[in-house]
């Protein structure tokens, strides 16, 4: 059965774009091709495509330079950079200003479909967002604050689901958020102050939708490239929460591994310029992935990572944060009945 979704293969490569058709097509997808960056900008032109696979060097115009052009005419079109292996680092580039993936050369075809699917999947759920926001400004007087509770309930119950389908992962985000509100009220934030952290902390890695999941679940030490691909998730979830929530609570998903004293991956901000609510979230993010099982690694028992908490004060932690968290750890139960104490997943 014919998917409803148009992707247009642009490259100057005959062969690669005829190879990608066939089996998109073969999988349902409509397409059509374009052989430079002009006859793209022509096609879309005629009729926007939901998807562009585009290839990052093309005589003339480059896929490069294609890109914000597209990203600027059809904001609602999707686009996955087709680039060499030993290029990865510019298609992670390209992401961080609109592209939402990338397939290497020679390709997987099963991954090029698989990517394909889930870009499609991630700008499914872009629109619904931007519909659920057009809806909440006709409805402002009487719907605001339902409609925002049950589309941010949506979102919740997508994140969960996509961390039930990891046993890795599984029940991460409430555990997270369990932590970080116990050390919220430990540092007597105020009630507003809470709630958002309450939804900051739920919803921190909606944007791993968009990664890689044999990535994510590498059994070996990732490579340079791979864990800049991994941490992009931080942007995209920020990008996928902004219509229905407050800056704050985007600040604190798109600021959650900074660390404190700013040697994080291209941090822009250190210190108490991070969010608070970031702040809080990395401890108990990185104390709940240091007592969870992962595929290069047991869990850590409790006490261990409790040390490493300590360990890292002033450097990967805020201080104040990071005790308040010691001070309370005992009493918590996700810690005192934590994955540290279970039996390793089966595989």
């Amino acid at each position: 059965m014919d998917k409803e979704e148009k992707i247009l293969i642009t490259d100057d490569e005959d062969g690669i774009r005829r190879l990608l058709h066939h089996k998109l097509a073969k999988t349902g997808y409509t397409c059509e091709e374009a052989e430079n960056a002009e006859r793209a900008l022509e096609k879309m032109k005629a009729s926007p495509p939901e998807l562009v696979i585009l290839d990052i060097k093309m005589p003339g115009k480059s896929g490069i330079e294609l890109l914000p052009e597209i990203k600027a005419k059809y904001p609602d079109t999707a686009v996955i950079m087709a680039t060499a292996v030993t290029e990865a680092a510019n298609a992670i580039n390209c992401m961080k200003v609109g592209a939402d993936d990338y397939i290497c050369k020679p390709f997987n075809l099963e991954e090029v479909v698989v990517s394909v699917d889930k870009t499609l999947e991630k700008r499914r759920l872009e629109l619904e967002i931007r519909e659920y926001q057009q809806h909440l400004q006709q409805k402002v007087d009487e719907q605001t604050v339902e409609i925002r509770r049950l589309f941010l309930g949506a979102i919740e119950a997508l994140v969960f689901a996509l961390e039930a389908k990891d046993k890795y992962t599984a029940g991460h985000s409430r555990r997270v958020t369990k932590i970080a509100l116990a050390i919220a009220r430990e540092l007597g934030l105020a009630r507003d102050e809470i709630e958002d952290l309450r939804w900051g902390s739920l919803l921190h890695d909606v944007g791993k939708i968009a990664v890689d999941q044999s990535i994510q679940n590498k059994p070996e030490k990732l490579t340079p490239v791979e864990y800049e691909h991994i941490m992009i998730h931080t942007q995209i979830g920020a990008g996928i929460v902004k219509p229905v929530v407050n800056d704050r609570v985007v600040a604190m998903i798109e600021h959650h591994h900074d660390r404190y004293d700013g040697a994080g991956l291209h941090q822009t901000v250190a210190g108490e310029d991070i969010p608070l609510g970031a702040r809080i979230m990395a401890v108990a993010d990185a104390f709940d992935a240091m007592t969870s099982h992962r595929p290069y690694r047991p869990a850590m028992p409790v006490e261990e990572a409790l040390r490493e908490i300590k360990r890292c004060v002033d450097t990967q932690f805020d201080p104040v944060v990071a005790r308040a968290f010691l001070k309370i750890s005992a009493s918590l139960p996700v810690v005192k009945n934590g994955q540290a104490a279970a039996k390793p997943p089966k595989k």
